[in-house]
């Protein structure tokens, strides 16, 4: 008991002696105190005494992937605020290669017994993975929300950009520029957005007349260094531009460029997905489709809360229209 009381009151930030008040129920604690103290038990996994039981704070879970893409820690909090905002306390869980898995975090949120979970960048958007921790929540009936698609069984209501408009927004671009020789980097194959806007790609290429290499389509891991290897595969097929699915691809796409001694845009375009912080800072500034953060993340708030407070929320996907910022990764084809 006096080590649950002394890293409660490290937690808090006040003295052992107030979290005792607080948990014998005793007069003299202002109630936002009152109420981090509680929080902060349901947080670092105590039991509350059972006469508080019945007042246990109001947690949601955040489940997010690693944070080396800046617009995972944009969307935590747009989210956060807003759950906040709702009187709800976010719990984020972050996952990190060979750290704590999806499905053990489910396990973690179900016993701290929170209100609901809200998922982005999730094992939900990949066909070939393990969805049984999703199958638990529906079970459990846990109010539960996904950002971006999902395969189609799992029947969880989503919030989304429209992927094919994306594309569409970027395609065009591109041949405004006189691009004919375009290149695509994905995520994995067994990636439901990135599935999308491959069926996207295609059917723009055709409508403009353009037959799709499949040579000119390359799959990697969401990161720099796919970005590097995918684009060097593209650049080895003479494309003269790369459309990447998210902006960390693009600047492995660039990185992949300049160690080939081509340069962007002058010899090659490059256009990124998702906008996030400082792609108008870096070298060269980078052409990119901007998901709109702060609706998505509302939305998937909004949808959450309506959930948990008992109302009907369709198992249906909410489409936000993506925004093609022009910078200066991408030029006029060569020649």
């Amino acid at each position: 008991m006096k080590r649950r009381i002394a890293e409660v009151a490290k937690q808090v930030g006040v003295s052992e002696a107030t979290v005792s008040r607080v948990l014998n129920g005793r007069p003299g604690v202002a109630e936002s105190t009152r109420t981090a103290v509680l929080t902060a038990l349901d947080v670092l996994g105590y039991e509350r005494p059972t006469q508080l039981r019945g007042e246990r704070a109001r947690l949601v879970g955040l489940v997010l992937p690693e944070l080396q893409n800046p617009i995972f820690p944009a969307l935590a909090e747009v989210m956060g605020n807003a759950l906040a905002q709702q009187g709800f306390t976010p719990v984020l869980c972050t996952r990190t290669a060979g750290g704590v898995s999806e499905a053990d975090y489910v396990d973690l949120l179900l016993q701290q017994q929170v209100s609901g979970v809200a998922f982005a960048g999730g094992q939900y958007a990949q066909a070939d993975a393990v969805h049984t921790h999703y199958h638990r929540l529906v079970e459990r009936g846990l109010p539960t929300v996904l950002l971006n698609a999902a395969v189609g069984e799992l029947g969880m209501p989503q919030v989304s950009c429209d992927d094919a408009m994306a594309v569409e927004q970027a395609i065009g671009h591109m041949l405004s520029l006189g691009h004919e020789r375009i290149g695509l980097l994905l995520g994995p194959a067994d990636h439901m957005p990135s599935r999308r806007k491959l069926e996207a790609f295609r059917a723009c290429l055709d409508e403009a007349g353009l037959g799709v290499d499949p040579e000119a389509v390359a799959h990697g891991m969401f990161s720099l260094e796919g970005g590097h290897a995918g684009a060097v595969r593209l650049l080895n097929r003479g494309v003269t531009a790369i459309l990447c699915a998210s902006d960390p691809l693009a600047l492995g796409a660039i990185r992949a460029a300049r160690r080939h001694g081509l340069a962007v845009p002058d010899d090659i375009s490059v256009v990124g997905y998702d906008d996030s912080a400082l792609m108008q800072c870096v070298d060269p500034p980078l052409t990119t489709i901007r998901q709109p953060i702060e609706a998505m993340g509302r939305a998937v708030v909004e949808l959450l809360v309506k959930k948990i407070n008992g109302g009907q929320v369709p198992a249906e996907e909410l489409l936000f229209a993506p925004e093609l910022v022009v910078r200066s990764s991408t030029g006029r084809v060569p020649g």
